[in-house]
């Protein structure tokens, strides 16, 4: 395991893959009895890592209240990160609001039987708190002590680049990273969203690197119990190959795999953990895993390494159109440079 720097705003050590645990607990209907969570959270840390992402939405709190007991005596060596927007049900206990954002995180520390979080995330935006209600929320928790970094999952891009700029040219305390769901068939982050983390120095947390499992290959197996057209997980549906474009991603990834004598799984993310090496985005994957079995398979890619003609054929078949105004940039750069000038010009940082 590897470590990186989150983020240009930030000095956090963080391993390069983090552990979802999403499956921690059953009060879903699905996921991880808490023996099963123990020896996945086990794993994880013998192997290195120290990065814990959790939700106070996750198993209604399971998830929370299990990592309480397993971080007992390593709080320290971990970097441990939950969420709030979804936690509660009712009308005032739900959404960004700063009423919220007090009640949620005292629920979340005390299920997590801390007395700090070292990366809080705004879970998914509710579409109508104002951003500067939620960025002064995070100060005055970073200034209280309740937690160290704070971040926004699932919100636009626009919205955190205002909020970005708004906590730097306040004084407030910065805005550390963003968590966003990124694999090779969902790439529509190349558009806003990635530039953006880059521009800014945010550090960047992918979720479902592996779609859902759908880059696993196994839901082209019928006989798979999961195999499923409308397979949903916690509220969210799961990709499906649902066109020329996800069967060329899949053809692609059974084939470099078998040329190399591993798993399919293992070249997508090998594909995550290698596609920015070269821009200055700092990048981790988050890894969700129900047992030991697929934690070791997905770790067991860190000593997978691709060639830059796998990076790049992967690049192609699963690009998407960056649509207006990124084509139109790019088709006049010929008119505003010259085709004979000489130029080299780069017309989208991370396509």
């Amino acid at each position: 395991m590897k470590y990186k720097i989150f983020g240009s705003k930030t000095g956090l050590r963080v391993s390069e893959l983090a552990l979802g645990t999403g499956t921690f607990g059953t009060r879903r209907g699905y996921g991880s009895l808490p023996e099963e969570a123990q020896k996945v959270f086990g794993t994880y840390i013998e192997a290195g890592g120290n990065f814990i992402d959790t939700a106070d939405s996750y198993q209604s709190g399971e998830s929370e209240e299990l990592l309480g007991t397993m971080i007992a005596g390593k709080r320290q060596n971990l970097v441990l990160s939950t969420k709030y927007t979804m936690g509660g049900k009712d009308l005032l206990t739900s959404g960004n609001s700063r009423k919220n954002l007090i009640h949620s995180v005292e629920a979340s520390l005390k299920r997590l039987r801390t007395d700090y979080i070292d990366i809080y995330w705004a879970h998914l935006s509710d579409g109508q708190t104002p951003i500067e209600e939620i960025v002064r929320g995070f100060d005055d928790l970073v200034r209280d002590g309740k937690i160290v970094y704070a971040g926004f999952s699932n919100f636009p891009a626009w919205r955190i680049a205002n909020a970005s700029l708004m906590a730097d040219l306040r004084g407030w305390s910065p805005i550390a990273g963003i968590q966003i769901e990124y694999n090779l068939i969902e790439r529509t982050p190349d558009r806003d969203l990635l530039p953006m983390a880059e521009a800014l120095g945010l550090g960047v947390a992918f979720w479902s690197p592996l779609a859902g499992g759908l880059l696993t290959g196994k839901y082209r197996h019928p006989e798979s119990l999961e195999n499923s057209r409308k397979k949903e997980w916690n509220g969210y549906l799961v990709k499906d190959e649902a066109g020329p474009r996800e069967t060329a991603i899949l053809d692609a990834l059974e084939k470099i795999a078998s040329e190399k004598g591993v798993k399919a799984s293992q070249i997508a993310l090998a594909w995550l953990r290698q596609k920015h090496q070269y821009s200055l985005l700092s990048t981790i994957t988050i890894l969700g895993a129900k047992n030991t079995n697929q934690l070791s398979d997905n770790l067991e890619s860190l000593s997978v390494t691709l060639g830059d003609d796998e990076i790049q054929l992967l690049n192609k078949i699963s690009a998407v159109n960056l649509g207006s105004p990124h084509e139109v940039i790019a088709n006049s750069q010929p008119v505003l440079f010259g085709t004979s000038s000489g130029h080299v010009i780069q017309n989208h940082p991370v396509a």
